[in-house]
């Protein structure tokens, strides 16, 4: 038996035009897995199977790099909300959020990370409100989709309750404790229209 070290497997090359998505992907991959400790620009061309020199020619630097990255999973993840929910029920706007975690953990995994690393490197802390209020708008959008009156402290309690449980899930991975709060949180709504 022959046991290779994943750190140092080399990823096959993507196509020319795919490369600078795999530098995003494999960034969003490594940091969700290992945080921001572990990422380096050897990492990431590992991960993506590139040369390293095209981390820095594709996004210039680090911080660019993660901005892009939180920025590609803030456009996947409301892209997912938003056709999740657009001319749905409220029964399916609540039934579906657990199935987006499941789906790509990573893609929360990475937004996490750079949440609590705002805490402790403000250069991110824009980044991070900015991700929080596309999210609050996209709930917001979504709870008028359904027949809730706009109201910004509902849309920050719903937003704030959907983000604990999507945190949760990630963490202990029990989507029926998730989906059995997702139905409190149906009855909830329901009263609310």
């Amino acid at each position: 038996m022959v046991c290779v070290d994943p750190d140092t497997v080399t990823r096959p090359a993507p196509a020319h035009g795919s490369k600078r998505q795999a530098l995003i992907d494999a960034t969003i991959t490594l940091v969700a897995r290992g945080g921001l400790r572990n990422f380096t620009y050897r990492a990431v061309a590992r991960e993506a199977g590139v040369a390293h020199g095209l981390v820095a020619h594709h996004f210039g630097s680090r911080d660019a790099l993660i901005e892009e990255a939180l920025r590609y999973t803030l456009d996947s993840s409301a892209e997912v909300l938003t056709d999740v929910t657009e001319g749905s029920s409220l029964d399916d706007f609540v039934s579906h959020l657990a199935e987006l975690v499941s789906r790509e953990p990573d893609l929360q995994a990475f937004q996490y990370e750079l949440i609590l690393e705002s805490r402790r490197n403000p250069e991110l802390a824009p980044l991070v409100e900015n991700l929080y209020a596309a999210y609050r708008d996209a709930t917001a959008d979504a709870l008028e989709r359904v027949g809730i009156t706009r109201d910004d402290a509902l849309t920050h309690l719903v937003f704030a309750a959907l983000d604990g449980l999507v945190f949760q899930q990630l963490a202990m991975g029990n989507s029926a404790r998730t989906e059995a709060s997702l139905a409190k949180l149906r009855q909830f709504l329901a009263s609310a229209r």
